[in-house]
């Protein structure tokens, strides 16, 4: 009979089940602190609950999105500033069900990596869940999936999955609506958000800037920090505005910039014209445009430009629309207008 006393465990192949187990511990506080209506924010079950009626909810439409964090989590793994990549999976998530009209209800992630770094995992998972409180919605649950030999030593990648709802009547865009001559309202980002950044990387690479150096175009902030600002998350300020019914449409400016995603949520026959005077490029956007000699038209189909979402009006409830914005903390403008395409 075969001795397996001494035979292999799953540790020595290079899974570690206790520092799984370890990393769930670490997380549960944080996930009940994002308890809201509908969940309890509990972690450890096989699936997770949500009850719509307890929300509010009357006869919704269930909106899913997905996304990750892209290759801003080079810088994260390089520097160690994994506390805001969690803000920034949560918001590319939620922003799109924005697009829809849809409030965000529960979220899920997905953290993998080569070696479980208990320490880091809790940083990021601490960003996710604090991304959560601002979006409004559960942590209901996720994976961790330790996978040697898939990752090199440190790294690791994220994933998001969110769940949301809007009611049957409510769905956005409303593109019968939709009429030349509408106006485009800007919210203004908080920076590259979570798009472009093999360019920000190879920008930065020719600069032969430290990630450590003082960053030209933000004072007392390194490089690293000014560009690993998290992506701006707009709930709390534009669900008001959806559910008031005074926006026609809402583009998320994430991949494809102000060129590509203002068409996805206009009617055929109809075109975005922004006015690019309308508003000043930032500061961030101006050194990598200046450093990296990078075209209008590039930056335009990259990079937000200092615009996160992009939202149609009609020129009636266009006034109304900025003064809510403005009074929940946003810097929104008016960008541009609707015209025949």
């Amino acid at each position: 009979m075969t001795d397996r006393q001494n035979g292999l465990t799953y540790a020595q192949s290079g899974v570690d089940i206790d520092a799984g187990a370890a990393l769930v511990e670490a997380i549960k506080p944080m996930a009940r602190a994002t308890r809201r209506p509908g969940a309890d924010g509990g972690l450890g079950g096989f699936g997770a609950l949500f009850d719509l009626k307890a929300a509010g909810f009357i006869d919704p439409l269930i909106v899913s999105t997905t996304d990750g964090v892209g290759t801003k989590l080079k810088i994260a793994i390089e520097t160690g500033i994994n506390d805001t990549v969690g803000i920034d999976l949560v918001a590319m998530c939620v922003n799109d069900l924005l697009a829809q009209g849809a409030e965000p209800l529960v979220f899920l992630d997905y953290y993998a990596t080569g070696k479980l770094d208990v320490a880091t995992a809790t940083r990021v998972v601490s960003g996710i869940a604090e991304g959560c409180k601002l979006a409004g919605c559960v942590l209901a649950g996720g994976e961790t999936a330790e996978m040697p030999g898939m990752y090199g030593d440190g790294d690791y990648d994220l994933a998001g999955f969110c769940l949301g709802a809007v009611e049957r009547g409510s769905v956005l865009p409303d593109l019968e609506g939709q009429r030349p001559g509408d106006v485009l309202i800007g919210l203004a980002s908080s920076g590259p958000h979570s798009n472009g950044y093999s360019l920000i990387r190879r920008i930065v690479e020719t600069t032969g800037l430290s990630w450590y150096a003082d960053a030209p175009f933000a004072p007392d902030q390194t490089l690293a920090q000014a560009l690993m600002t998290p992506t701006r998350i707009y709930i709390r300020s534009l669900m008001p505005v959806i559910r008031a019914g005074l926006i026609k449409a809402c583009a998320h400016i994430t991949g494809g910039g102000l060129i590509e995603n203002p068409p996805r949520v206009l009617a055929d026959g109809l075109a975005a014209r922004f006015d690019w005077a309308s508003w000043t490029l930032p500061p961030v956007f101006q050194w990598l445009q200046e450093k990296g000699g990078v075209s209008d038209a590039e930056m335009r189909r990259t990079f937000n430009c200092g615009v996160g979402l992009v939202l149609v009006a009609s020129p009636e409830n266009a006034g109304e629309v900025l003064a809510r914005l403005l009074d929940a903390g946003e810097d929104a403008f008016v960008c541009g207008e609707v015209i025949k395409a």
